[in-house]
């Protein structure tokens, strides 16, 4: 979402990079370019100038230090200011109750349905269990997309396809969950292609008679400038607890998770990318500030490791590895756990300095497809023992995978390699340590 704005700011601070101090001139000229990418993102105006002038007198007050350039004390500056802007930290996001109730609401469109089973999902792995409710009465098809994605994750959906009363629909899913076990009820409610005063009114009806510990806004970011002027719009009526910004993936400047917080003064809570239920992640405004100045995100990339870290796995594999036995069935299974991690671009571009190396790369998620066809095509004998792999074997794997002889050979020659790695990592390190390798 942020690759152009990105850009736009490494371009503008290089005018700092080499310079011996930072000065009223060079500062300058460097928040005129830094207003215009902002602008350019689609963030608004006030805003836009409110940040820079910041910028600029605050860096203008800094004294450089012998150990770091005006380039880098530049960045950390713009960096803490942009994180400032989109909140600062995390806000947190408590549903407890009894149960606890999360109201969802927003328009059409905005993936609102999509983020209820996503948001269900995460609290469910969370050790929850989970009700969804589904109030949107009006839009065809609503109840059955709620079920299918529910029969996806598990998660049991509360529907009455009769009754066209959504206070009545959600007062009773409520007393379902009550009685069945349940601690969390998220409730999906109708959208409209624009705002309008029935829509408010049922909302807010719904919201009045639940209390729910939590009430989000959906936003579709790819709207810019709309999605802030709808939030603000929704919150006068609604008064909700949090944002939620979808289709971060999409083509989009970013303004709206650039603005919105200054602008309706409530906190982005949750992004979502893609239609996948755990591509779900709490906005962080700091780790979100740090990847659009080309920073990485480190701890981020760490957290999605431990989501879908397998202790069990993990152990055995470590076993093997200690007695130099790993095999391309443990390459395979090292590849499907980073697949459950989310977007290959995106785990990349957390990785510090990476971001700007693949911004134009053609990376996407069937990247690993020809590594696991060519696995897949060997016979168990071979994965264990890839070195009775012959030529007439390779022929036979790259046609039963749809690649290619030298794919196939590519491909072993890179677990050789690991092979090597590992077994001179098992020397120098004594005991043989390792742990998954793929973090």
């Amino acid at each position: 979402m942020f690759d152009n704005l990105s850009n736009r700011l490494d371009q503008a601070m290089k005018t700092l990079k080499g310079q011996g101090r930072i000065t009223e001139i060079n500062v300058a000229n460097t928040v005129k370019e830094i207003r215009r990418a902002l602008l350019e993102a689609d963030v608004n105006y006030k805003i836009a100038k409110d940040i820079t002038n910041e910028i600029k007198e605050e860096a203008l007050g800094q004294k450089v230090l012998t150990s770091v350039s005006p380039g880098q004390l530049f960045i950390k500056v713009v960096n803490d200011k942009l994180a400032d802007l989109m909140g600062g930290t995390a806000a947190p996001f408590n549903p407890k109750g009894q149960p606890g109730v999360v109201l969802i609401a927003g328009l059409q469109g905005s993936g609102k349905t999509t983020f209820t089973a996503k948001i269900s999902n995460m609290l469910k792995k969370q050790g929850n269990q989970v009700l969804m409710a589904a109030c949107d009465i009006y839009r065809p098809a609503a109840i059955d997309q709620l079920k299918t994605l529910g029969e996806q994750i598990d998660v049991e959906v509360y529907a009455e396809p009769e009754n066209k009363n959504a206070v009545e629909i959600a007062e009773n899913a409520v007393k379902f969950a009550k009685s069945n076990g349940k601690n969390i009820v998220i409730v999906d409610t109708a959208g409209r292609l624009a705002v309008d005063e029935q829509m408010m009114n049922e909302i807010s009806s719904v919201k009045q008679a639940l209390k729910p510990q939590e009430t989000l806004f959906v936003v579709d970011s790819m709207t810019g400038q709309d999605a802030v002027n709808t939030a603000q719009t929704f919150n006068e009526r609604l008064d909700f607890d949090g944002v939620v910004l979808t289709k971060l993936d999409g083509d989009t400047r970013g303004g709206a998770a650039l603005s919105i917080r200054s602008v309706v003064k409530k906190p982005i809570k949750f992004i979502s990318t893609g239609e996948k239920p755990d591509t779900i992640d709490t906005f962080h405004p700091d780790r979100m500030a740090r990847r659009i100045l080309g920073m990485g995100d480190v701890v981020s990339l760490v957290e999605k490791a431990q989501e879908v870290f397998d202790e069990q796995e993990a152990e055995r594999l470590n076993k093997k590895l200690r007695k130099n036995q790993f095999d391309l069935n443990d390459m395979l299974s090292q590849i499907q756990q980073i697949k459950k991690m989310g977007n290959i671009k995106d785990l990349m571009g957390m990785v510090p300095g990476m971001g700007k190396m693949i911004k134009d790369a053609d990376i996407d998620d069937d990247a690993f497809k020809p590594v696991e066809a060519i696995i897949f095509s060997m016979t168990p004998k071979e994965r264990q023992n890839p070195q009775v792999i012959d030529s007439s074997r390779k022929k036979r794997i790259a046609s039963g995978s749809g690649t290619s002889v030298q794919q196939v050979n590519n491909l072993l020659k890179q677990y050789s390699e690991m092979r090597k790695m590992i077994k001179k990592v098992n020397k120098m390190s004594g005991k043989g340590q390792l742990r998954n390798i793929f973090g």
